[in-house]
């Protein structure tokens, strides 16, 4: 009975996880540029006790582990918005932008200039060149930005944005939000700049809520199933107290 109710938590502690995770993707289907994130389970076989003097061989116990999450990297829907500051990737780059933490990869394009001439994104990190953040002159006007992500303006070229791919795009590691840090960049291999268009969020707003109806479903069966252990040992405990039993 006691490893019903182990196995039953274990089934609980994941599904309780996935639901932070789809939660997070609803929370997120309108953020540019964001990705959504699926997680992953798989069997964990409990060890068992061995001894001489067992008269037949343990059962195996299985329990659910919370293995890993994965990143859903495949293109949101591409907007155009007409804005020459925003910009999309069509292909698996991403861009790179200057944080306190770092150097980290988004797929968010919707860049401005700032009281400085430095082109940010929205959370006023630079976005870097191949040379370092891009930047521009008070009276500068008509930026352009070509397929190959080239920059230039009224003064002429200001750079090329640095856009960096991954051999293995799952070793990136999410940081919130749309930003992701780690992985060993590469240059691009098939990306193409899409000025005055951004990508918007992957998540299916529908899907995502069918998945959490599933999940909350699945977590009340398992809570319900606990309930009852309980109330078993409950009874059990009882009967075996009563001297009139």
């Amino acid at each position: 009975m006691k490893n019903a109710q182990l196995i039953g938590l274990s089934r609980q502690i994941a599904l309780a996880r996935q639901m932070d995770v789809v939660a997070n993707n609803m929370a997120n289907i309108n953020t540019t540029g964001f990705k959504a994130e699926e997680s992953l389970f798989e069997e964990y076989v409990g060890p068992v006790a061995r001894d001489q003097d067992f008269m037949g061989k343990d059962q195996p116990l299985s329990y659910v582990q919370d293995w890993a999450t994965m990143h859903d990297l495949s293109a949101g829907d591409m907007v155009q918005t007409g804005n020459p500051l925003d910009v999309a990737i069509n292909g698996a780059g991403f861009f790179a932008v200057q944080t306190a933490g770092g150097d980290r990869w988004t797929k968010a394009g919707a860049f401005q200039i700032n009281a400085g001439g430095t082109l940010v994104d929205l959370s006023g990190n630079p976005v870097l060149g191949d040379g370092g953040p891009i930047q521009f002159g008070p009276e500068e006007t008509d930026v352009n930005i070509s397929e190959d992500g080239a920059v230039s303006s009224s003064a002429g070229a200001k750079g090329r944005l640095r856009i960096v791919e991954f051999a293995n795009p799952q070793a990136i590691k999410h940081e919130g939000g749309n930003l992701f840090s780690g992985g060993a960049p590469i240059a691009p291999n098939d990306s193409r700049v899409m000025q005055g268009f951004i990508e918007k969020s992957n998540v299916s707003g529908v899907s995502s809520m069918a998945e959490m109806i599933k999940v909350q479903r699945a977590y009340e069966s398992a809570a319900a199933l606990s309930q009852r252990q309980d109330d078993m040992r409950r009874s059990a405990i009882q009967r075996l107290g009563d001297p009139n039993a």
